[in-house]
């Protein structure tokens, strides 16, 4: 056995020359992009030939540039003319957050293996249940994603409403959730999984404001019930990630109220607004759900993945899952909120939890109002700045950072209008200058922009308007 190549992969001299000289790459990089010295948010490189570079790179390539050119040719979340997916420039910190998570490599399903982040974890959910609003019998935990939190939701919700003990017996007849057209692709797909097929998955129209119509409730249930479809838990958007529009759930929790079903808020995106003074009410009626997903790698400048599933009572967050592995967990009440592996699909998870207290240690909850209240006003004003332009118009109004808007010219149809600004669209991916992205609403076409940098400002949004008139004048 040859361990001398051992001995040089765990070489802590190595680690600590490399170690340095990648911070101050990474320095560079923020004080380069937070600043927007460089010109693009994004290097783009049709994907074969960057496959090609990176084939060549394995063999050809000098080690030593290999962090450069991971950062180099990539897409800059700090870049203030970023303006693409909900992702968040996480902050600094937290990269040395992760650095500790990924060199202690300690799973944090059991105790032992993690004493530090799962007492960690369970501070971090009481104060998130806290300012959602629920009392003392609330929890929670950390997991993977908006995706595997919701698939959990959704399974704890089906445990706790359904009469048949489907975790040990099977499915015994049609189940279904309610969701609106416009929610996230997650929960349809988490709906899926779980074997509800097409005919489980209510869609409730949405509204010309694109909200979930909470006047066809009743209608779409009794439906569903006519079909002998047992309805067990309906999701409300916080806010749908397509439009950034938030459902009425105040009236959805008194509609799951009153059907004795379960409510479930998908606020992966928008629930970390629940610490914003100036635009909590969007999120009114979220003390009501019985569960809620907020995802810290969105608005609350964390690296991704990590995200809070928060429960308004805590025996549903232990109970959804039974299978045992009696050489891991003990059955002990006492032990119980230590072991999150009783609770989440990851029998091996990541301390996740040290980047929501970091941040909260040294920040305060402060700094989740600063961002949040900052990313949504900086929205508005996007949306003010389109209503400005003769041949841009707006989707609907925004309630979020999130702005779906279009350029338009008299006299061209539906058609001509998509096909001019999914080209628009791909001009700008081209130019790099600028990252945006692109959805479909009702058959019409718009670009998107979601703001995740607070330091984006409004002249950022009217050099993006002046790109998009100057690509015009070149389709």
């Amino acid at each position: 056995m040859n361990k001398e190549i051992l001995q040089k992969v765990y070489q802590v001299s190595d680690f600590n020359k490399k170690g340095h000289l990648l911070i101050d790459q990474l320095t560079s990089h923020l004080e380069d992009k937070i600043n927007a010295n460089s010109r693009n948010a994004i290097n783009w490189n049709e994907p074969e030939q960057e496959l090609k570079f990176w084939k060549d790179f394995l063999v050809h390539g000098n080690e030593k540039d290999l962090f450069q050119e991971i950062t180099k040719r990539t897409t800059y979340i700090h870049h203030p003319n970023y303006l693409g997916h909900q992702v968040s420039p996480p902050a600094p910190i937290t990269a040395l957050t992760s650095l500790i998570s990924s060199l202690l490599n300690n799973g944090t399903a059991v105790y032992e293996m993690g004493m530090a982040s799962n007492a960690i974890e369970r501070i971090v959910i009481e104060i998130i249940c806290n300012k959602i609003g629920y009392d003392a019998n609330s929890s929670g935990f950390l997991t993977s994603g908006g995706t595997l939190a919701n698939l959990t939701a959704l399974l704890s919700a089906r445990k706790a409403i359904t009469k048949v003990d489907i975790w040990n017996k099977g499915t015994q007849n049609q189940l279904g959730i309610m969701v609106s057209e416009e929610a996230h692709y997650c929960v349809d797909r988490a709906a899926r999984i779980m074997g509800l097929g097409d005919q489980g998955i209510i869609k409730v129209p949405v509204t010309n404001k694109f909200r979930m119509d909470t006047e066809l409730l009743e209608l779409k249930f009794n439906e569903a019930k006519e079909k002998g479809i047992e309805i067990f838990a309906i999701v409300g958007s916080a806010p749908s990630t397509a439009t950034g529009i938030f459902d009425d759930l105040e009236v959805i929790g008194t509609f799951a109220e009153k059907q004795k079903i379960w409510f479930h808020v998908d606020g992966a995106h928008g629930g970390a607004g629940i610490f914003s003074k100036k635009y909590r009410h969007t999120l009114k009626g979220i003390e009501r759900a019985d569960s809620v997903v907020i995802d810290g790698h969105k608005m609350m400048m964390m690296p991704a993945l990590t995200t809070a599933l928060l429960f308004k009572n805590e025996v549903n967050a232990k109970a959804t899952f039974s299978q045992k592995a009696d050489y891991l967990l003990s059955d002990s009440e006492h032990e119980d909120w230590y072991n999150s592996g009783k609770r989440t699909f990851e029998c091996t998870k990541n301390m996740m939890s040290i980047h929501w207290f970091t941040l909260l240690k040294l920040y305060g909850e402060e700094v989740f109002d600063a961002n949040v209240t900052q990313l949504y006003d900086m929205g508005a004003n996007f949306a003010k700045l389109i209503e400005e332009e003769p041949n841009f118009e707006l989707a609907l109004q925004p309630m979020s950072n999130i702005v779906c808007f279009r350029y338009f010219e008299p006299g061209l149809n539906t058609e001509n209008l998509n096909e001019l600004n999914v080209k628009i669209r791909q001009a700008l991916l081209g130019d790099g200058e600028f990252y945006i992205v692109q959805t479909k609403l009702k058959g019409i076409h718009y670009l998107r922009i979601t703001v995740m940098n607070p330091f984006t400002t409004a002249q950022h949004f009217k050099s993006l308007i002046e790109k998009i008139k100057h690509l015009i004048s070149r389709i």
